[in-house]
């Protein structure tokens, strides 16, 4: 399944948002592919991040990485250098982008 989501980074921490997905750790994206996921890719404009994730099942990655240490401390990571975050609990699955046109 293809999800897209959307979040914002601060404006004043453009570059530090940036800097931290150059230094992604490895355990984090091990899990992520574990939990089923085969490409996520993040685009930026202005402050505005949109992501596209191509997974096994959507809801079953989140309950998979709400819980484990590398995504939690990567999330509060985050958090310091968003306004709009990925939200990892249950409701979290139902947050993806509604399509609207494909060709």
């Amino acid at each position: 399944m293809r999800i897209a989501l959307h979040t914002r980074v601060r404006g004043d921490r453009i570059e530090e948002y940036e800097a931290a997905h150059r230094e992604v750790p490895t355990e984090l994206t091990d899990a992520i592919r574990a939990a089923g996921v085969t490409s996520w890719t993040i685009w930026r404009s202005g402050s505005e991040l949109f992501h596209l994730l191509e997974c096994e099942d959507y809801a079953r990655l989140l309950a998979r990485l709400e819980g484990l240490p590398v995504n939690i401390a990567w999330q509060a990571r985050m958090a310091d250098l968003l306004d709009v975050v990925h939200d990892y609990s249950a409701d979290g699955a139902a947050a993806g982008l509604p399509v609207v046109w494909e060709l």
